[in-house]
């Protein structure tokens, strides 16, 4: 019976693990809805600055702030948002397949790039293929914080006010629902009026309005556009750690289903073992009989 040992060695050991995937799965739904939640809380705050942003681009002509100015310079950064930890199925495999295929369109342009790695799996993807890490931050833990962002990002939002960038792009999961994320490569900089009244539109904001500035229109412009493009990185992340638990959730509960129908097939494999030994024995004692 050394093959039924050996059989039944396998299924303690897959029964361990099928309860290490059900304790992560249940870890990641509980993460999960407070990743939401925050998600969802601050998306209210990047609506109102949108609103305002697309509102002070149009609203003021004679003054345009440098995010929305076009530089001819053959560099570009991008900010890559990943996710700490892995075992969150191919999350962070197809964000970061986007941002190779836009590293390629780049450098083939004959565009140089610098990156910006916010969390450990994209920070360590750049530095294996090569690429220009000029700033990043890992272990945010579970609840990201805009000082510890703000940092790594203003290293490109500064190169691009002084004209060393001639665009910024932003590339992280975009949340939909518990079972769909999907990827997004998107242009963060130059900063469009025509794009962020689109976008202030499709959020229900009301166009039009008009201001009094105080002290004056310059420093309040400057001011806003700054929050305005830290407001999209920070919801760019909480929308990332959304889908980090939800596709982690998923994925153990998919290793939690395939641990449970390989421990089926190995105690049917473990049965058929047993009962061809006890065949076996019963036909050696039966012989025997006989031959007495």
């Amino acid at each position: 019976m050394a093959a039924g040992k050996e059989i039944r060695g396998k299924i303690k050991s897959v029964e361990n693990t099928r309860k290490i995937t059900k304790a992560m799965e249940m870890v990641a739904a509980s993460k999960m809805r407070k990743a939401q939640e925050r998600m969802r809380s601050a998306r209210p705050y990047s609506e109102k600055v949108r609103n305002i942003a697309a509102n002070l681009g149009k609203a003021n002509p004679e003054y345009t702030h440098a995010f929305m100015k076009t530089n001819d310079v053959k560099a570009a950064g991008i900010i890559v948002i990943s996710t700490d930890k892995g075992l969150c199925g191919g999350l962070n495999t197809n964000v970061l397949r986007a941002v190779t295929q836009k590293l390629r369109e780049l450098q083939a342009a004959g565009t140089s790039v610098q990156t910006v790695a916010i969390g450990n799996k994209g920070f360590g993807f750049l530095n294996r293929i090569g690429a220009q890490v000029v700033s990043h931050v890992t272990q945010l833990g579970d609840t990201p914080h805009l000082e510890r962002l703000i940092g790594p990002v203003k290293v490109l939002l500064d190169q691009y006010a002084e004209g060393k960038l001639g665009a910024v792009y932003l590339s992280y999961t975009r949340f939909i629902n518990t079972m769909r994320q999907e990827p997004v490569l998107e242009q963060l900089l130059p900063l469009s009026a025509s794009k962020m009244e689109a976008e202030n539109k499709a959020a229900g904001g009301e166009p039009g309005w008009d201001y009094i500035y105080e002290p004056d229109a310059r420093t309040v412009i400057d001011d806003l556009l700054l929050r305005y493009v830290e407001a999209l990185v920070y919801q760019a992340v909480a929308e990332n750690m959304a889908s980090e638990q939800s596709a982690r959730m998923v994925a153990m509960k998919a290793a939690t289903d395939n641990a449970g129908n390989l421990i089926g097939e190995l105690k049917l494999v473990y049965n058929k073992t047993r009962q061809a030994a006890i065949t076996k024995e019963l036909s050696e004692i039966v012989s025997g009989a006989a031959a007495v």
